[in-house]
């Protein structure tokens, strides 16, 4: 009788370890919550935009708005197609420039999305996916829920094949000559993991 109760107890061990097992990957890997192109009310570019050289890519890049932030959705949505506007209209370039935008309202909302060239970096909008926390981040950080919707959007590219694991972390200055993505945002970023200080 005693033994039949351990090999039971065992056994519904055994069913609940591979349970977990099964269950830890799917939750490590959930979507942020994304905004589609559809859902912010985005124009369509004015041509098609190609796909990157190399893809996935080997760098994730950090940019400030250095405009004001948003902590609702209605305002995160204003400000990105604002951002769509000025690009399109005054830069002229295809459509906005940034792969995603993150708002303090906890969304991420889609730019050009994954895979496509960006308008960015010049050096590496072939080869990286841009992602801009919608704020001024030259003497404040983004809040928390920016901050995980920002490092859940890179940890979901890595595990589904949108990002390469290797991938280098950089803020927006280390590519060019610019003070993005200010100076707290990109003082944070260097704890991240995959920070690098070189290119």
């Amino acid at each position: 009788m005693a033994r039949s109760a351990i090999l039971l107890l065992a056994s519904m061990c055994m069913a609940l370890c591979c349970a977990t097992e099964i269950e830890t990957p799917s939750t490590a890997t959930a979507a942020p919550n994304i905004i589609s192109r559809q859902g912010w009310g985005a124009r369509s570019p004015k041509t098609a935009i190609p796909a990157l050289k190399e893809n996935p890519p080997k760098y994730v890049i950090i940019h400030h708005s250095a405009t004001a932030g948003c902590t609702t959705q209605a305002i995160c949505q204003a400000r990105v197609r604002s951002f769509q506007n000025y690009h399109m209209d005054n830069k002229g370039w295809q459509d906005i420039g940034y792969n995603f935008l993150v708002g303090e309202d906890g969304n991420v909302y889609e730019g050009r999305g994954w895979g496509k060239h960006g308008a960015h970096s010049v050096q590496y909008n072939s080869k990286s996916i841009g992602i801009c926390i919608i704020g001024n981040f030259v003497s404040s950080v983004p809040n928390p829920a920016a901050v995980r919707a920002t490092q859940n959007l890179i940890a979901y590219g890595v595990a589904n094949g949108k990002i390469q694991s290797d991938y280098k972390l950089l803020g927006h200055r280390q590519t060019a000559q610019t003070t993005c993505p200010g100076n707290s945002l990109y003082d944070l970023i260097k704890t991240w993991p995959k920070w690098a200080s070189r290119a």
